[in-house]
């Protein structure tokens, strides 16, 4: 057991960084880049923490990971507990150790970082979840006495799955419905084996389903069996909508209906999901890239999943078009640091008027305007402004718009008593995620819009402290 240093001492502790894959060789692989802390390092890093007393990064947790607790335990040399510490509150710490934006959460509120680097909360989280999955000794929580209530939730990514645990833990008999054939949404069919690895979500679904959470694959939720359906004639008590935002948004410049032009969605679907990465093993259909030049037009998570996915594939030149410029990329920076690294190459301040083909029907190129920013727009960025004459030309064989995604309304439209608001999403209230529908909940991306895996989780807790609520009290 180590002994906790003088606040001066911990200090001068230096953040301790993340060992990753050498950036030549993890450009033509789907190999995880980030290593993981070895002991030494994560024992270190814990040291480095002040223990406050009023501790500002669980605030900065939406989910409320009890931050000090966990930290605490790691520097006691209990990672086993730690990791425990952890699931009361997160049933998916060894993925949110991985893709969790923690310098705008956690470690953006974490008072080290006024003067010095804030605490790496994130790899400490995913060094105990790896450390216990790597044990065979998960920590589950314990489950409360059965309440004999039945939930439904639609939709297995991380609302789904947050709200899940937390109703399973108090006791009620919890069923979750997945449209697609693997348990996981997003964190299955959109991010990248190399950031987030597969094996790694199927532990932590089994995790789950050790816990008593019934999972139910290939239903789609307003084609197979309505809303309505599961209340009146499955019995179910509840039902938490989590179904995410997957309807895909495009352009709509000339050209994108060519061969060869992507969305983000089915790109990394393709790659992912259906594991063209593997191309020995499976065969997926995908469009070539090796040797090809391909772009992805945006700047956010999404856009740098697509396009470091390209590149290992085989792109001979993989771009990111982006109109505004690099200070404004909604994309977490280690990920366009290690976009960069691998040799993506940024092309900021163009957007893209239109999309040229052949007579096959195949894109042959993109003609680009330059742009320069403006005043700021209503998200608090410089409105990026055409520059009249710039237009130019670029060879491209694939093009990948990664631009934001908007609700998918099979679920909504079938559900004609509840409410939504202009743009398709689902109206709910956002401390309770009760919508207009009696014993109807919802929330992450189809209440909120496209956000982040931990928002998601965060409202999927919130909606299972509210479904928890009515159960027992038949308050509405």
């Amino acid at each position: 057991m180590a002994e906790k240093l003088p606040p001066k001492e911990r200090m001068k502790i230096p953040r301790q960084g993340m060992p990753e894959q050498d950036a030549h060789e993890r450009a033509h692989n789907f190999t995880e880049v980030n290593l993981g802390l070895e002991v030494a390092a994560a024992e270190h890093e814990a040291q480095r923490c002040l223990t406050c007393s009023d501790p500002k990064c669980v605030g900065g947790c939406p989910v409320g990971v009890q931050i000090r607790e966990f930290v605490d335990l790691v520097v006691a040399g209990d990672y086993l507990q730690a990791a425990a510490k952890i699931r009361e509150d997160n049933v998916l710490p060894a993925v949110t150790g991985r893709v969790c934006p923690q310098e705008n959460q956690c470690e953006g509120a974490c008072v080290l970082g006024k003067r010095f680097t804030s605490l790496a909360i994130g790899n400490l989280e995913r060094f105990v979840a790896d450390y216990e999955r790597q044990a065979g000794q998960v920590g589950l929580p314990e489950r409360a006495p059965l309440t004999g209530k039945k939930v439904a939730i639609v939709g297995s990514g991380p609302a789904g799955l947050s709200c899940a645990g937390d109703l399973v833990q108090r006791g009620h008999d919890v069923t979750v419905f997945e449209a697609l054939h693997e348990i996981g949404g997003v964190l299955v069919y959109g991010i990248p084996e190399f950031r987030l690895p597969k094996d790694i979500v199927r532990e932590e679904v089994d995790n789950m389903r050790k816990m008593g959470v019934d999972f139910q694959t290939n239903v789609v939720v307003g084609k197979t069996v309505t809303i309505d359906e599961l209340m009146q004639e499955e019995g179910y008590d509840a039902v938490f909508i989590a179904t995410g935002a997957g309807l895909p948004r495009f352009l709509n410049i000339p050209g994108e209906h060519y061969g060869g032009v992507y969305s983000a969605n089915e790109f990394l679907t393709r790659v992912n999901l259906m594991k063209a990465y593997d191309p020995d093993e499976y065969d997926s259909p995908i469009y070539d890239c090796r040797g090809k030049n391909v772009a992805v037009v945006g700047g956010g998570n999404t856009a740098m999943d697509a396009v470091r996915s390209a590149l290992r594939l085989g792109a001979g030149n993989a771009y990111i078009i982006y109109r505004r410029s690099r200070e404004e990329m909604p994309a977490r920076a280690e990920e366009v640091h290690h976009a960069e690294q691998e040799g993506v190459q940024f092309m900021n301040l163009h957007n893209p008027v239109e999309f040229l083909g052949n007579d096959d029907g195949y894109l042959t190129a993109v003609r680009l305007i330059k742009m320069e920013l403006g005043e700021p727009d209503e998200s608090g960025r410089r409105r990026p402004v055409e520059i009249p004459g710039s237009e130019f030309e670029m060879p491209l064989d694939a093009v990948i718009i990664a631009v934001g995604t908007g609700a998918n309304p099979l679920v909504q439209s079938t559900t004609p008593d509840m409410a939504t608001n202009q743009r398709g999403y689902i109206v709910a209230d956002e401390e309770t995620m009760r919508t207009t529908k009696r014993g109807v909940f919802a929330g992450g991306d189809i209440v909120s819009g496209a956000a982040t895996v931990i928002l998601a989780m965060g409202a999927g807790r919130k909606a299972a402290a509210s479904v928890h609520q009515f159960l027992t009290t038949g308050e509405w």
